[in-house]
């Protein structure tokens, strides 16, 4: 796996971090090496695991300069034989082989640009990692009723969640999947999707660089939807692989800071709409949307804090 360079990105992880590191090394790492980027922890966690294990490098960035700066300043490290790039959150655990699946799938399919593995939850339930790039009407409709109505039909074409785990991506039509964008997270078979979710990603380095790397115009949140995005339309596929499996446990720094992760999510939708949407056309109906997700944010946060 000396292929391969694991990046991910740090803001007082607590105890995930180790963790985090220690799955690695079923799937090949060391000798491959890790780069720890810390957006400013004060935990000493990246320290820690840092001096403990020789395959990992600290770097610091200037300070808390968000996700996708701080992945495209780890990538900045990579050596010239290091033509993969491991993109994870230090809160998920890999399963020994996660990342040779995610390697042989590359394989068949070289053009391939991101490939992501099944997630799951803590409880073992299936989150819906592989989706459909939103568009304006599923957005709306996903922002309006997925806290009171969850199995909406905007949400189920966003999330995709509707193929049981029984059917195959194969199984599920051409129409189906580009119209209904059914849940192919359930699925068994490798399937090309919109985008994949960023706690867990397997980049190939040239196509990461051909379109720039992550958006550093994006703190948090939509990095990778905008990363699938700019993939596709440079040619490159978004590739699911079911058969490759983490479970996603939570973070330490995200749970502290519940609010801001609310406020950044809107703020990140917001500027993902008006990237996708340019021009002095769509001008009022960006405007119009950004008023809508800043009232949602707050409503949002309100309702938390009532709920403890």
């Amino acid at each position: 796996m000396t292929d391969v360079l694991c990046i991910t990105v740090t803001y007082s992880p607590g105890p995930t971090l180790e963790s985090f590191v220690d799955s690695l090394v079923p799937n090949g790492f060391p000798p491959a090496r890790v780069v720890v980027v810390d957006n400013g922890s004060t935990d000493g966690a990246p320290e820690a695991v840092a001096e403990s294990r020789r395959s990992v490098t600290l770097v610091r960035s200037p300070g808390n300069v968000g996700y996708g700066r701080a992945v495209n300043l780890g990538a900045q490290q990579a050596g010239p034989d290091e033509q993969w790039l491991l993109v994870c959150n230090p809160d998920t655990l890999a399963t020994p082989d996660t990342l040779a699946r995610l390697l042989e799938a590359a394989r068949r399919a070289p053009r391939a640009g991101a490939l992501g593995p099944r997630v799951l939850d803590p409880d073992g339930s299936v989150y819906p990692s592989a989706r459909a790039l939103p568009s304006i009407r599923t957005g709306i409709g996903h922002a309006l009723l997925s806290g009171v109505w969850p199995s909406n039909p905007w949400t189920r074409r966003y999330q995709q969640r509707d193929v049981s785990a029984s059917e195959t991506a194969a199984e599920v039509g051409c129409w189906t999947r580009r119209y209904q964008q059914r849940d192919v997270s359930a699925s068994e078979t490798a399937a090309e999707v919109g985008w994949l979710s960023g706690a867990f990603l397997l980049l190939r380095r040239e196509a990461f660089e051909e379109i720039g790397g992550f958006d550093d115009d994006f703190f948090m949140y939509f990095e990778d939807v905008d990363l699938g995005r700019r993939l596709a339309e440079a040619g490159w596929s978004n590739l699911f692989v079911p058969d490759a499996v983490v479970t996603h446990v939570g973070g330490e720094s995200t749970a502290r800071a519940a609010d801001a992760m609310v406020t950044a999510h809107h703020r990140s939708a917001h500027l993902y709409i008006a990237k996708t949407h340019p021009g002095a056309v769509w001008r009022p109906v960006v405007w119009a949307l950004g008023v809508g997700l800043r009232l949602r944010s707050r409503a949002t946060v309100a309702l938390a804090r009532r709920h403890g």
